[in-house]
């Protein structure tokens, strides 16, 4: 590929309709003072976060725009002869919002500011042309970054959901396999009580305490008052002889066994008859809390499912009565596996406050973003509180953390689209953006207040339907 001249970059301009309403003598002006560039495929021409003091007209070749986002490239647009690139910053005087690699091999024209400046002064038509052009960037940037911001949205869902599943799922999971263990147990009870000469009364106290083997349980007890007592009843086991004391101690205990109930055992079943029957309650015992454990993770499935159907407000009608803090629970519910370590969340919620007309789930996704953001400003460690409260005719909800507080350069562009205050490629600079917006459509304010050690953002929503 060669250099282009004056001429061939005039041919080629007065094509454009940037540029084809210019004179001949500017358009002629500027062709020669534009350069060419040259890039080899897979070559960069300019990196997100760059400073923004070229435009580029792609004269030959294709150009990939991508945006980092959230640790990930996310693809924005495939740019081809004809178009330009570059001039949003340009014109902003910002950083790059994207970056410009060639697909294919490329040549293009480099602009200048002063050059850009001077065409948009002289030409109207050029100033339209651009202005059309910025506006449509910007839309094909922000509806390309709200799918890619709902899909990271979804996975970091469905990885926080698979977290807290993991739990509950692998212990129903062991607790399947150790009552399998232990039934296959009962079941050779009969074998074994067999030859020990019960008594009529003997089978039915046997039946009596399996059937309420694990009724019992001692709950109440400290934890050194229940490692006093499986001690006490490790020893009694001991002293009898009876083998496997230490693990018939632990399971007895929770059950309510002391001393003092084996005592009353050993007289209802003597001698040999001891060993054998203590192995058949403890084997009832060990079966009833296993039960136990695999429908507390049962439930407790369930109970994550439900909050998750919840705070996306699936077979619910778009518009309905919302109770605010079911939609803030849920969401911590669906955050908790970035808010165990180091992060106490505080609430204090107004009792009776009334539900409201909205959209749930979009309250749930600004509650989300408020949240997400309280904790990444927290670094693991810290305070997040939740307030809500009604004035008059509006709800109030408050997201406060005790982090290090928002830069007081950053605030007033805080609610910009694309703007962030984390490091190139982890924020997106969309969630308070959309969260602002989201807000607004139904018919509330979201404003903020920040200072070292205390930041708050306030959202107030009217009891009355959005329009």
């Amino acid at each position: 590929m060669s250099h282009t001249s004056p001429t061939e970059r005039f041919e080629f301009l007065r094509q454009i309709p940037l540029f084809a309403e210019l004179d001949e003598p500017d358009l002629r002006k500027l062709c020669s003072l534009v350069s060419d560039v040259h890039l080899e495929a897979g070559k960069e021409l300019f990196r997100q976060g760059d400073r923004g003091d070229l435009a580029y007209v792609i004269r030959e070749g294709e150009i990939e725009i991508s945006r980092y986002s959230d640790g990930r490239e996310i693809p924005l647009a495939l740019r081809k002869a004809g178009e330009v690139i570059g001039e949003m910053a340009l014109l902003e005087e910002a950083p790059r919002m994207a970056s410009a690699r060639a697909r294919s091999p490329s040549v293009l024209l480099v602009i200048g500011r002063g050059e850009l400046g001077e065409l948009l002064t002289s030409s109207p038509t050029a100033a339209r042309s651009m202005l059309g052009t910025v506006m449509q960037r910007l839309r094909e940037t922000e509806a390309a970054l709200r799918q890619s911001e709902k899909m990271a949205q979804l996975g970091t869902l469905a990885a926080g959901m698979a977290h807290e599943l993991n739990n509950p799922a692998s212990a129903a999971a062991r607790g399947a396999v150790e009552l399998r263990e232990a039934f296959a147990e009962l079941l050779q009870g009969p074998n074994r009580v067999a030859g020990l000469g019960l008594s009529p009364e003997q089978f039915q106290e046997l039946a009596r305490r399996m059937q309420g083997a694990g009724e019992g349980q001692a709950r109440d007890l400290g934890a050194l008052e229940r490692g006093d007592r499986e001690e006490q009843v490790e020893r009694w086991l001991q002293d009898r002889g009876v083998p496997d004391g230490e693990m018939l101690a632990g399971e007895l205990v929770e059950s309510g066994y002391d001393a003092e109930e084996l005592g009353r055992l050993e007289r209802s079943f003597p001698g040999r008859q001891l060993e054998e029957i203590l192995r058949l309650v403890w084997v009832s015992c060990r079966a009833n809390h296993l039960l136990a454990e695999i429908s507390q993770g049962a439930r407790e499935i369930s109970s994550i499912v439900k909050a998750m159907k919840s705070y996306v407000y699936l077979d619910q009608a778009p518009l309905q009565e919302v109770d605010l803090h079911e939609g803030l629970e849920n969401t911590l519910v669906i955050l908790r596996h970035k808010l165990k370590r180091g992060i106490t969340v505080l609430r204090d919620f107004q009792k009776d406050l009334p539900r409201l007309p909205a959209h749930g789930g979009e309250l749930n996704q600004v509650w989300t973003n408020l949240i997400d953001n309280a904790a990444y400003a927290l670094e693991g460690k810290g305070r997040i509180t939740l307030r809500t409260r009604r004035e008059g005719a509006w709800a109030v909800v408050e997201v406060e953390d005790d982090g290090p507080g928002i830069p007081p350069e950053a605030q007033p562009k805080i609610f910009t689209l694309f703007f962030t205050t984390k490091p190139m490629g982890q924020g997106s600079g969309q969630g308070l953006n959309t969260s602002y917006h989201i807000v607004r459509r139904h018919g509330g304010t979201m404003d903020f207040r920040s200072q070292p050690g205390r930041t708050v953002f306030t959202v107030r929503l009217p009891f009355s339907a959005p329009p």
